[in-house]
Parts: C-alpha cells; structure tokens; sequence
C-alpha cells in the first residue's frame, strides 16, 4: 500500500507532506503511486478538507476515521485541538493478497486501527514540536528529527 501523509494547517496550508509505501508483509518502504496520477494526491487531500470541515463539529473526536475515496485512493483524518489537521492518504497495492492483509483492505478494523495508531504517535511527535518556543502557528515543519519520526512512525504501523 502506498501513503500520502499531509499535515494542512488552520489556513488550509500544507504544513508537512511525506510519501512512504508499507513496510509490513515485505514491502521495502517506497511509495508506489502511478507517476502519472501522483501530482493528484494534492488534490484528493486538499479537496478532502470540505468534508473534514462538515463532519469536525459533529462527534468532537480527534481521529474521524475513513473520510473521502476518490477512485482507489481512501483519506483518513485526524484533527488536533489547534485545528491543525493531519490527512493519510492511502492506495492499495495492485497485488492480490488475502483481503485480511492490512495492505489489501483499506477498510478493514485492523487498518483503522494501524491508522489511528500512526496518527497517535505523529500526534505525540507534533505536540513535541509545537512546543518549541520558536515554532510559530502554521509554520511549515522542516525538521529532519520530526521527518524521521513521522517515518518511524510509518514503518511501525502501516
């Protein structure tokens, strides 16, 4: 399966952008979205963000789960208490492997449960950051430590 992970801040701005494959079942950690369909992913997650915006003020949940699909290309969501929203966008592999693999069901419970699991930790790791003194609101994150725990992060759950 490959991911696009994006963090949009409370200006809808990309504040964080990451693309990473699955390292579970033996996949090697690159993303494999088609070269010609990859400048989409933007897209599908920034045009996600309407119906993230409709659905924030109905539960007061933090992880809202499978948001939007677009083709086979599925958004989940989590938003923190300071409106920042953290979008995954994720696309199955083409390969056919039993529909209980994480890599094969985008839908499955266990997949929500690896996703929420990414967010959580990228979540603890955000909070680190912002928590530096010269961090100011919806400033793009550079950091080659936030970078590399996002990816650890990737690589222990999805």
């Amino acid at each position: 399966m490959s991911y696009y992970f994006s963090i949009v801040g409370t200006k809808d701005n990309p504040l964080f952008e990451l693309e990473f494959g699955t390292s579970k079942a033996g996949g090697d950690g690159l993303a494999r979205f088609r070269e010609d369909a990859r400048h989409i992913n933007q897209f599908v997650v920034h045009s996600s963000l309407d119906i993230v915006e409709e659905v924030q003020w109905n539960g007061g949940q933090m992880y809202l789960k499978l948001i939007d699909r677009f083709y086979n290309s599925y958004v989940s969501c989590w938003i923190t208490g300071g409106n920042i929203k953290f979008l995954l966008l994720h696309q199955p592999s083409g390969t056919t492997r039993a529909s209980t693999s994480v890599a094969a069901n985008p839908t499955s419970p266990a997949t929500e449960e690896a996703i929420k699991s990414f967010f959580a930790d990228v979540y603890e790791v955000w909070v680190k950051n912002i928590m530096n003194p010269f961090y100011r609101v919806d400033q793009v994150v550079t950091s080659p430590v936030f970078k590399a725990r996002v990816v650890g992060a990737g690589k222990k759950y999805l």
